[in-house]
């Protein structure tokens, strides 16, 4: 191939490569704005992160807030817990006592209901099966005492390089008053950067990573989030955090975070959370569904779009 060829190439080459950026930074933008569009009529505070896990592009809106977690912070107390299994300290299969003390009553617990007396002894890969895929309250008060409380699993999560993210009270005691469950705080990229973390498999070993990412992905709670308007068959692996309204009808807590496996197999981590909301619940979870819908639509074009320009 002579000269001339070979520049006229790679020419049309580069050329090729600006009109795809080009064109996918027109359609980022697009979606800044829609995503504005859609909670801009909504009386709350919505936090918004995008990863696109495989390229690692990111997109914030309202990332500068800090939002309680709720029952989001059982995904980085399950990292710890199965941490501390990788290093041996621990086992899946190891049993775990549960008394009737430990399950209280003015809480949301699977495990109470099935075992109301308590007494009983399950292993710690149960325990964590009620934590994460039914987010039950109690089994995570007591994964916790296993780890040695909020402050040590806080310690671990900022030793990954997470710093935007603070976990400081239990289940139990964010029960006691209403304002304690914004000691359990995030940013929407913090939890973003632990999924894209937890899918690369930096923090747990193989067979740790694949059992949490299972619970995640058969996860029961609160369908109409991230899940709510994507086609059945998308695979979502996720954890939600809700959390009640006080005397002024102020809900403090409506969450999802998750990763979503794209048509192609590729993956998005997103976190939305819905703060200080005076909507009724259900709006609180269509915003997110809206979210996680647009997101998804934009990455499937997104991918048309560079096959065509090809």
């Amino acid at each position: 191939m002579n000269k001339p060829v070979k520049t006229i190439i790679l020419v049309l080459l580069l050329v090729s490569a600006n009109t795809i950026c080009f064109g996918q930074k027109k359609k980022l933008d697009a979606l800044r704005r829609e995503l504005q569009t859609i909670i801009k009529p909504y009386k709350a505070t919505v936090g918004i992160a995008i990863e696109d896990i495989e390229s690692g592009d990111t997109l914030t809106i309202n990332n500068d807030h800090q939002y309680p977690m709720q029952s989001v912070y059982k995904f980085p107390l399950a990292i710890a817990v199965l941490h501390e299994v990788d290093k041996g300290k621990m086992a899946l299969t190891q049993k775990i006592h549960v008394a009737k003390e430990d399950l209280r009553l003015n809480t949301w617990s699977p495990l109470r209901e099935k075992y109301p007396n308590g007494n009983i002894d399950i292993t710690l890969a149960s325990m964590l099966n009620y934590t994460v895929s039914k987010s039950d309250n109690n089994a995570c008060d007591i994964l916790f005492k296993l780890i040695k409380g909020t402050i040590a699993v806080n310690k671990f999560v900022h030793g990954l390089g997470i710093e935007k993210i603070s976990i400081a009270a239990t289940e139990e005691e964010m029960t006691k008053a209403w304002g304690v469950q914004y000691t359990n705080w995030t940013q929407p990229n913090a939890i973003v950067k632990l999924l894209s973390g937890f899918y690369h498999k930096k923090y747990l070993s193989a067979p740790s990573n694949k059992f949490l990412m299972k619970l995640m992905i058969e996860s029961e709670n609160s369908p109409m989030r991230l899940k709510g308007l994507l086609p059945e068959e998308m695979i979502l692996a996720h954890k939600t955090g809700t959390s009640n309204t006080n005397d002024a009808g102020l809900r403090a807590a409506v969450n999802d975070a998750g990763i979503i496996t794209l048509p192609n197999g590729k993956h998005i981590a997103i976190a939305v959370f819905v703060s200080n909301s005076t909507e009724k619940f259900e709006n609180d979870e269509h915003i997110i569904a809206q979210i996680s819908e647009v997101v998804f639509r934009y990455h499937t074009s997104i991918l048309k779009y560079v096959k065509e320009s090809k």
